[in-house]
């Protein structure tokens, strides 16, 4: 059983580290619901990150909507103000295969370990009670918009909530602010795509006289 000093030492751990720790375990399927314990109070943050921040590389089609769905279940309860990540016993029996997480993460650990050394807790007046939920009612819009089967449309969506994760983990505002941008661009990016669906489909009816 971990000592009190070893879930200390899990706690101050940059997320970088975690993640290795996930990917170096023992052969074998990993529970989701081992996933939830191994990140610990930053569980929220951790989770976050892990199913988005795949999205930013190619994948195979429909990658999005599977990582997308649970963040539809988790940032909803970030938005309430629940103290920890509940997840349904079907998800939490779920296995995911941990050389599908090594293939994924070896890229991106790295990535990530240079971000850690830019990250540090400041501007932490974004978090708190009402910060948090409201990243997390961003993060449940945007994961919205990812489990959209939306050519590229996930890209920006998936960054945004890796940014708010990242922002989360380390209470760095500075992130969060980003996650905001990203939010922002996210949108405008959605609006203008749709407004250009509508515009070709009225041409195509004008065209054929419909």
């Amino acid at each position: 059983m971990p000592s009190s000093d070893d879930d200390d030492k899990r706690e101050a751990a940059p997320l970088s580290e975690l993640l290795r720790g996930l990917i170096q375990g023992p052969p074998g399927p990993v529970h989701v619901r081992d996933m939830v314990s191994h990140f610990g109070h930053r569980a929220f943050g951790a989770l976050l990150f892990v199913f988005s921040v795949p999205n930013l590389l190619p994948l195979p089609p429909g990658s999005s909507t599977v990582l997308g769905l649970p963040l539809v279940i988790l940032s909803p309860q970030l938005a309430v103000g629940v103290a920890a990540p509940w997840l349904p016993r079907a998800v939490n029996r779920r296995t995911i295969d941990r050389q599908a997480l090594v293939k994924v993460f070896e890229r991106l650990i790295p990535v990530l370990e240079r971000v850690e050394r830019l990250l540090a807790p400041r501007l932490e007046f974004i978090f708190g009670p009402v910060g948090d939920r409201l990243i997390g009612l961003v993060c449940f819009l945007l994961s919205l918009v990812l489990i959209l089967p939306i050519p590229l449309g996930n890209l920006l969506p998936a960054a945004a909530i890796s940014a708010f994760a990242l922002g989360l983990t380390q209470r760095d505002g500075v992130m969060a602010l980003l996650g905001y941008l990203l939010s922002t661009v996210s949108v405008a990016v959605l609006v203008l795509s749709f407004g250009a669906v509508l515009t070709a489909l009225g041409a195509i009816v004008r065209f054929f006289g419909v």
